[in-house]
Order: C-alpha cells, then structure tokens, then sequence
C-alpha cells in the first residue's frame, strides 16, 4: 500500500512523497510490486534529507538578495499621503495625518523589491501646521541618519501644504551626498486613483538609486524627479499639481530613474549652513502686496519681532509708493527687506530694477518665491546680519 506524504519545506512549497507501507509478511506481492519496495527503501531516505535542506538554501538566497538591496529609511510626517476619506469619492474632502508609517508601508509591498525599507513616526500633522521647531526636529533626525553607515537613503512622507519649504530647508543645510527625497500625495489613500503609493515606490526607487546621490533634496511627484530648491506646488487639487519654472530633474518609470538635468545651486555637501550647528530659527514674516495695498502689516510684523520681512510683491517684486517709506525706515531700525514676487509662475526678482536696492539696502530674492526665500532668509540669518552677505546668499543658493 502507498501513502503520500506532504512536507512543508518552505513557506508556500509542499513537496509530496510516497512511501510502501509495511505489510504482512505473508502478504502476497508480485514482482514490479518487490522492485518498487526496494526502489522506494533506497530513494526516500537521501530525498528526504535534500529536501530538508532546501529552506536553508532559500533562506540563504533570500539573505544574499537583501544584502544586494540599499537600505532606505521612511520618515513619516503626516500629510495627506497619510489621510483618510470617508468615502472612496472623498480625493479633496479627508483628514490628513491619519495612517501610521507601518500601515503606509505595509500598502506598498513592492518595496522590497526596491530596497531593504524600515520607518519611523518622525511626527503626525497636516502640514500647514509645522513649526521652525518641526524643521529642526526633522532636520536633525535627517543628520543622523545620513551618518549612519547602514542607510543608503532617506524618504520624508509629507503633507503638500508646505512640502517645498521643508525640501528646501534640507537642501540647504543637510551635509550629505546621500539622496534625500521628500515625498507626498495630492490624494488620500482611500480615494479612487489614489498617488500615493505609486509617489512612495517612487520616492524608494530614487532614494535607493545611486544616480540619485549628490543631486540634493529630490521631491519626486506626479512620476516626475523635482528639485527641492525649484518646486513648488502650483495647484491644489491635481496630481500634477508640483512644478519648477525651470522643469523636472528627470523621471521615473517602473522604478527606473531617467536624468534630464543637474541643479546649479549650492547645496548640501556643498552649502556653509549645518543643521548640527542650527540651535533656533530667526523669525522671519512674510508681508503680501496687491492693489491698494498699506503699510500696516508691515509695522505690524517688525513690531512682533520680525528680523526680516520678505515682501510678496506683485510682477518684479514691486513696491507700492505708499509702503516705500515704511521699508525704508524698518531697514534704518535694523530689519532686513526682502523683495520677492508672488506671481504664480515662477518669479524673478532683478536687483535694482523696480527700486534702488543698492540705495535703501534691500535684498532681492532672485527666483526665489516667497515663501522659500523666508526659509533661506531664517537659514542666512544664523550666520549673519549683513545685507550684502545675504545677498550673495541669495544668489548663490
């Protein structure tokens, strides 16, 4: 008689075995039966011992295939690429800030595939609401992580409100070649076409490239590969909704990242500014001009403690004749002016053009938008408080 006999040699593989069955001895056998006995006698037994030995290979294997693989820390802040809807139609009505970093991975498993990925809840908050204290927080835990021998890379899951700002802020003070890439999603997760997960394979993708290192913080959205220095979200409620006035890096397909671009700014290895050296951040406003426009948030602000006041002007960051006089005497008292544009597709700020910088001691921020240039204006000011320093900064990064 034969029985099969199944053997668990691996998770997911089940080997069968037959195996004669002692019988009496008197019980009557033909001759093919007699062969197939002694056959079976011999074969099962080194069989058996091959077969238990075939998880240690796979195991081995598997181990073999990690170690190829880079190592990729996700930091989670929040965001909408952790929010939820109460419905599936729900893409613009949800709560950010809802899914754990573990939950997000585990909803992409094709990570491993990319790299040998590990999370950390870094903090959980819609992104309108992070703090210069936030930016050090982060900035700091980026640090350590990039001096650490056994990570490759780093992924900053992020709410889109305020992506560019903390992209930015890392480009500029982040001391490592090691690809740093912040990354978010216009969608929640529990809305229909989703691009979160597609965003986060991306985002490990390019963080576990070595294509990737040098280049400085990356945002990778919408497949494309943005600068953190140039990108800005430009709509809110479109997946395509980040874009550079000077165009994407590059892209990424199926995992696969394709280079278009180099950044010519100064950046991380290559910046004089030091998250480790950082202790606090200078309070720096921002003052929006229009039509009609007066001076009083502008007293306002310098009256609050402001040490620099980036004013969002209109076209070539123009200066309204009725607010000219107010910035003038906030410089004489010791605060900084900045001019910056606020037009919606990229700005550029020409020194000495709309008004005499030269004359009243005002800073341009060249391309910057405004809210980037509050960010290098807090940066700048922790190494110094001369206007023409911070102009070179400004040019230079």
């Amino acid at each position: 008689m034969v029985q099969i006999l199944l053997l668990q040699t691996a998770p997911g593989i089940q080997i069968g075995l037959g195996a004669y069955l002692d019988e009496p001895a008197d019980a009557p056998s033909s001759p093919r039966e007699k062969i197939m006995k002694s056959a079976f006698k011999t074969f099962v037994p080194g069989a058996l011992a091959l077969l238990l030995l075939l998880p240690t290979a796979l195991q081995a294997k598997e181990v073999e295939n990690k170690q190829k693989l880079a190592n990729v820390v996700i930091l989670a802040t929040g965001g909408t690429i952790a929010g939820a809807g109460a419905s599936a139609a729900n893409s613009a009505t949800y709560q950010a800030a809802k899914v754990g970093i573990e939950q997000l991975i585990a909803g992409v498993p094709e990570l491993s595939q990319l790299a040998n990925v590990r999370g950390e809840q870094v903090m959980q908050i819609a992104s309108e609401s992070i703090t210069n204290e936030n930016l050090l927080q982060l900035g700091r835990r980026v640090a350590e992580l990039a001096d650490s021998k056994d990570v490759d890379g780093i992924v900053i899951t992020h709410g889109t409100d305020t992506l560019e700002e903390t992209a930015y802020f890392l480009n500029l003070v982040e001391k490592t070649d090691k690809p740093i890439i912040v990354v978010g999603s216009m969608r929640p997760g529990t809305a229909m076409s989703a691009d979160g997960m597609l965003n986060l394979y991306n985002a490990v993708a390019v963080a576990s490239s070595q294509d990737a290192r040098g280049k400085g913080v990356l945002v990778t959205m919408n497949d494309e590969i943005q600068s953190g220095r140039d990108v800005s979200k430009t709509v809110n409620i479109k997946t395509e909704a980040f874009k550079s006035a000077w165009g994407p890096l590059g892209m990424v397909v199926e995992g696969k990242s394709y280079w278009f671009r180099q950044p010519a700014k100064r950046h991380t290895m290559d910046s004089e500014f030091d998250i480790k050296t950082i202790k606090s951040l200078p309070d720096v406003e921002i003052a929006y001009s229009y039509g009609n426009v007066s001076d009083t948030a502008y007293k306002a602000l310098a009256q609050s403690g402001a040490k620099a006041i980036i004013h969002a002007g209109t076209g070539n960051g123009s200066v309204s004749s009725r607010v000219v006089p107010t910035l003038q005497a906030l410089r004489k008292d010791g605060v900084q002016i900045i001019r910056s544009s606020h037009v919606n597709a990229g700005g550029f700020v020409l020194r000495n053009a709309e008004q005499p910088d030269d004359k009243y001691d005002w800073v341009v921020a060249h391309d910057l938008n405004p809210q980037k240039a509050r960010i290098l204006a807090m940066v700048a000011l922790t190494k110094t408080s001369d206007s023409k320093e911070l102009q070179r900064m400004f040019w230079e990064y």
